[in-house]
């Protein structure tokens, strides 16, 4: 299970959360004017936000889950606005685990961070291959910049009640939908220690260069000669 951040092997993270309207068709009484849909009209959701993730051993697009983690995605959305991931790295790999990111730089120093948020791991995903989850340190409610994407099905990492921060799991909050081969070619490098941590540092560490959100509607970008990632389920556990 992700371990807490004291400089060793920590799993603070971040996630973050903005609420999603899901528009509701409307009728009008005759005689009335309406500025919403058409009598017997349907309107459908917006599609979830999608961002790409720019890393120095190449780019995935996660897709966000607001209805289902809003304040983690609303936290990790205000990481993404303010450049924080920028230059920041995957410092933690476990192989056939997952990858871990979003807090250190180069230098494997942590960045200052936003305050953290109540955790919203009670939320019906489940830690599925794919997935990304906030990282957090063993108080539940310690979110902050820190993510990490499960390289298989980790459902020990799920929820199972609010008794204490080992059963409270940790918050999936979107899904890698293209470049899960960056994200295994990442969970595949060598590790060993450095810097404060005695283990798990992947050699040479994977730098993410950028995060930026996808305008709504447009095709997923893709490698020049990159065959089409399969698609991962939706909303998995949910």
């Amino acid at each position: 299970m992700p371990m807490s951040h004291r400089l060793t092997r920590s799993v603070v993270s971040v996630a973050l959360a903005a609420a999603s309207c899901v528009a509701v068709a409307a009728t009008s009484p005759a005689g009335t004017s309406s500025s919403g849909p058409a009598a017997g009209a349907v309107t459908h959701a917006a599609p979830e936000p999608r961002v790409l993730v720019k890393t120095s051993m190449g780019s995935f697009v996660i897709e966000l889950f607001p209805d289902k983690a809003p304040k983690t995605v609303a936290n990790f959305l205000e990481y993404v606005h303010a450049g924080f991931y920028d230059g920041t790295v995957f410092q933690r790999v476990i192989k056939g685990y997952l990858i871990q990111g979003g807090l250190f730089d180069r230098q494997l120093q942590p960045k200052p961070t936003r305050p953290p948020i109540a955790i919203e791991a009670n939320n019906g995903l489940s830690n599925l291959r794919g997935t990304v989850a906030a990282a957090r340190a063993a108080d539940p409610n310690s979110e902050t910049s820190q993510f990490f994407i499960n390289l298989v099905d980790n459902p020990r990492l799920d929820f199972i009640s609010d008794q204490s921060g080992a059963t409270w799991g940790y918050t999936v909050f979107g899904k890698v939908v293209q470049g899960m081969r960056v994200v295994d070619a990442i969970g595949s490098l060598p590790t060993g220690p450095q810097g404060p941590f005695t283990a798990d540092v992947p050699r040479p560490l994977p730098v993410i260069e950028g995060v930026t959100v996808l305008p709504q509607g447009a095709a997923l970008p893709r490698a020049p000669g990159a065959a089409p990632a399969t698609a991962l389920p939706a909303h998995p556990g949910g």
